[in-house]
């Protein structure tokens, strides 16, 4: 398998497990009857400590990105020009794994600025990848 394959299945599983953290509180408060099932309502302010509202931030982020990673990488596949994102596969999927390993200790104003800095390198190589692939770069 493609190291780009590997790493789309990398992020995709970086997003389960942050998931699975959110669904594992969200069971034991249920299940200890210290919240309703229905408390989470998209709409309604959260009530969860800090920690869990950022892992759910941070699940957030990975949900709108994983699919524009995806899209390339596929296509990268589709076309079967995988010499154009597998050097940067790899690289993408440790910048997303820092940015919201970041995000999950906090939101002081370095912390955010460490975040956009494991951020824009992962914006950098998509549109490197996607210039690759289309021919332009």
């Amino acid at each position: 398998m493609s190291t780009s394959l590997w790493s789309l299945l990398g992020f995709t599983a970086w997003t389960l497990l942050l998931v699975l953290g959110l669904v594992l509180y969200r069971s034991a408060m249920v299940l200890g009857g210290r919240r309703r099932a229905n408390a989470w309502g998209r709409n309604q302010p959260s009530q969860d400590p800090e920690f869990f509202q950022r892992l759910a931030h941070a699940h957030a982020n990975c949900l709108e990105n994983l699919p524009l990673f995806a899209a390339v990488i596929l296509i990268a596949g589709l076309t079967d020009k995988w010499e154009l994102t597998d050097p940067l596969s790899g690289a993408y999927l440790a910048f997303r794994i820092c940015q919201s390993t970041v995000h999950l200790t906090g939101t002081s104003p370095w912390q955010v600025v460490i975040r956009v800095s494991f951020f824009l390198p992962q914006l950098l190589l998509l549109g490197w990848m996607m210039g690759r692939l289309a021919g332009v770069l």
